[in-house]
């Protein structure tokens, strides 16, 4: 996703920035997991509770992961999380779904953007670290999962189509705007992108996010709808 030359950290702000984002990524891996923990009890069937139920401890297994990874550095994992507390949990009261599929759709689009955002900012940081994230945001089996299951609803009900591509919309507007102001709050730009505040800088990572938009793309004609 980045093309061109990434940084050369010192020790000390390498370790700033995986600490900020194994915090950010440890906090939406907590709430992914209870957020799908919720919406399984509502599942239509018992096939899709199980489903959503496997889905939920998985998160809560990348979860551990990366609060495993934090303490082993001698960190303190809620005090890596707290900074990002407050605007994913905003985001989520952003948006809270209408109904069970907008529930899906949600999962669908919040997990599958936050997880290319991650995946381009731990570029900066070593293999070691690389490895960690690319595992943590490996939602393969997941996006699999709800694709299908939403591309079998919109097929048996052709009405969902307009609502969801909406809803879809919306929820990719919410997570471009919490990564943007994450970005900036926490000075990702400033070290994943190695030049001074500026029209290049910015140009650039107007690219990284013109890329979660294509990839967004994607997935919504995957599922028959336009972004």
């Amino acid at each position: 996703m980045i093309e061109y030359p990434l940084p050369v950290l010192d020790a000390a702000t390498r370790e700033r920035f995986e600490t900020a984002l194994y915090g950010l990524m440890a906090y939406r891996e907590l709430t992914a997991f209870e957020r799908l923990s919720s919406d399984a009890r509502f599942s239509p069937t018992l096939a899709d509770r199980d489903a959503l139920a496997r889905l939920a401890v998985e998160e809560f297994r990348h979860y551990e992961l990366v609060r495993e990874r934090i303490a082993a550095a001698g960190r303190d994992p809620q005090a890596a999380m707290e900074p990002f507390v407050a605007s994913i949990d905003a985001l989520h009261e952003r948006t809270r779904p209408g109904d069970w599929f907008e529930s899906l759709m949600k999962a669908y689009v919040i997990d599958s953007v936050s997880g290319d955002f991650y995946q381009a900012i731990a570029l900066a940081l070593d293999e070691e670290a690389r490895v960690l994230v690319s595992e943590v945001q490996s939602i393969d089996a997941q996006t699999l999962w709800l694709r299908e299951r939403l591309h079998d609803a919109l097929g048996d009900d052709p009405r969902l189509g307009s609502r969801l591509a909406l809803w879809g919309r919306r929820l990719l507007g919410e997570a471009l705007t919490q990564a943007r102001r994450i970005g900036d709050r926490h000075a990702f730009w400033d070290t994943l992108i190695p030049m001074p505040p500026g029209p290049e800088r910015d140009a650039r990572v107007a690219k990284l996010f013109a890329r979660l938009v294509e990839n967004h793309s994607r997935r919504m004609g995957d599922l028959g709808l336009t972004a």
